[in-house]
C-alpha cells in the first residue's frame, strides 16, 4: 500500500497519506466492501487512536474521493469529508493532509549513515543496517533507507537531476546489500535483470537446529498463507508460485548453523518460509517457526524477556551477503560483497565459546 506521493522530496517531511481501500487488503469480494471512514483510516494507520484520526476528520484534515457502483472507479475530485461515519466502497481514495504541527522533522544526515560498498555512475550499492526500513511505512517514517539515500546525493551535491530508487526491497530486520539506481534508465535495466533472474543473489542466515546434510535445494511453491490471521504471511501452497532455495550448511554450532542460501526464484519471504518448511527456520523470526503470537507481541511492543529467550535473537537472522549483476553503463558483470552483520557475528562467536 502506498503511503506517500510518488515522486515526493524525501529530504522534507511528508505533507499528506495517500490511501486506496482494496478489496483484496480487506479479504473481501469487491460487492461486500462498506466500511465507516475511521474505520478504515484505524486499519490503514495502525499508530494512531481512532479518536486522533476522528478528530483529523472532523477538522478538515481528510479528503476522500467516493465510489459507487456506478462509478466504481471514483468521480476523480477530492473533497473534503468531515464524517468520521462516511461509507467507503472498493476503490475510494482518501488523503490525510498533516497538519504542519504534526509533520515529523526529517532527519539530519550523518556522514557515517550510508554504508557504501560499490559505486559507479549508474550503480550505488549500500550496506543496510539492521531495524532499518528501506521506504516509509507504517510507524517508520523518518530516518528510512531510501532518506539516507536521498541525503546523501544532497549533501555530496552530486546528480542535482538524479532521482536514486532502490532497485529490490529487504524486510527492516534483513541486513546486508541494495542496489540503488542513480537514475530512471539504470533502475529499470536492474529492475529487468532481477526479473529475468540474472542477478545471482546469496544470502547467509542462522538457523535453527544443525540440518544432518551439508545442503539441497527446496522446491515448494509459495503463496498467501489464508489461513493466518497476518495479512502478510506466506505458506507454502500446492496452488502457489514456482519457488526453489538452494541451501548450504557453511558452519555448525550448538543447536544451531550458519547456511548460504541462494533463492532462485524471488518470492515474498522466500528463504524464511523454506528453511521453516525443512525444519530449520531462522532464529529470531517472529512470523516463522515460532508462533505468530509473536509477531503480534512484537508489533504491538509487548515482547517479554521470556519471548526473546526463545527467540534468541531479537531479529531474524537473514543478511542480503552477495550480489552478482551487470553494470548498466559498462555492460560488466559486478559482484559486491557485504560481511555478515556484526550482531550476528557476535551471536556466532558466543555459541563458538560454549
Amino acid at each position: 500500500m502506498r503511503l506517500f506521493p510518488k515522486g515526493r522530496d524525501l529530504s522534507r517531511p511528508p505533507e499528506r497519506v495517500e490511501l486506496e481501500v482494496r478489496a483484496s487488503d480487506l479479504r473481501l469480494p469487491v460487492e461486500a466492501v462498506e466500511l465507516r471512514l475511521d474505520h478504515f483510516l484505524a486499519k490503514s494507520l495502525v499508530w494512531r487512536s481512532r479518536s486522533s484520526l476522528q478528530n483529523l476528520i472532523r477538522e478538515g484534515h481528510v479528503l476522500v474521493d467516493v465510489c459507487a457502483p456506478e462509478r466504481s472507479g471514483g468521480a476523480g475530485e477530492l473533497t473534503i469529508e468531515r464524517r468520521p461515519g462516511r461509507k467507503l466502497r472498493h476503490g475510494a481514495r482518501v488523503v490525510i493532509v498533516i497538519p504542519e504541527g504534526l509533520r515529523l522533522a526529517a532527519r539530519a544526515a550523518e556522514p557515517d549513515d550510508l554504508a557504501i560498498l560499490y559505486e559507479d555512475e549508474s550503480v550505488l550499492a549500500v550496506d543496510k543496517p539492521p531495524g532499518l526500513a528501506v521506504h516509509p511505512a507504517g510507524r517508520h517514517l523518518t530516518d528510512t533507507l531510501i532518506q539516507r539515500v536521498h541525503a546523501h546525493f544532497e549533501s555530496e551535491r552530486l546528480h542535482r537531476d538524479a532521482r536514486p530508487r532502490l532497485c529490490h526491497r529487504l524486510d527492516r530486520e534483513t541486513s546486508g546489500l541494495v542496489l540503488v539506481g542513480k537514475d530512471p534508465g539504470a533502475h529499470q535495466d536492474l529492475m529487468r535483470q532481477f526479473e529475468r533472474r540474472r542477478v545471482e543473489k546469496e544470502y547467509l542466515a542462522i538457523v535453527r537446529g544443525a540440518p544432518d546434510s551439508d545442503g539441497g535445494t527446496v522446491d515448494l511453491p509459495l503463496g498467501p498463507a489464508r489461513a493466518s490471521r497476518i495479512g502478510l504471511k506466506i505458506a507454502v501452497a500446492a496452488d502457489g508460485q514456482s519457488s526453489r532455495t538452494e541451501w548450504k550448511v557453511l558452519e555448525r554450532f550448538r543447536d544451531c548453523a550458519l547456511v548460504s542460501c541462494r533463492p532462485l526464484t524471488g518470492r515474498q519471504h522466500q528463504i524464511r518460509v523454506h528453511m521453516d518448511a525443512i525444519g530449520h527456520p531462522l532464529l529470531g523470526d517472529k512470523l516463522y517457526g515460532y508462533g505468530e503470537e509473536y509477531f503480534q507481541r512484537n508489533a504491538d511492543g509487548e515482547l517479554t524477556a521470556a519471548d526473546l529467550r526463545a527467540l534468541e535473537l531479537p531479529r531474524h537472522a537473514l543478511h542480503n551477503h552477495r550480489l552478482v549483476f551487470t553494470s548498466p553503463r559498462s555492460g560488466e558483470r559486478v559482484e559486491v560483497v557485504s560481511p555478515l552483520a556484526s550482531d550476528l557475528v557476535a551471536f556466532l562467536e558466543d555459541r563458538a565459546l560454549e
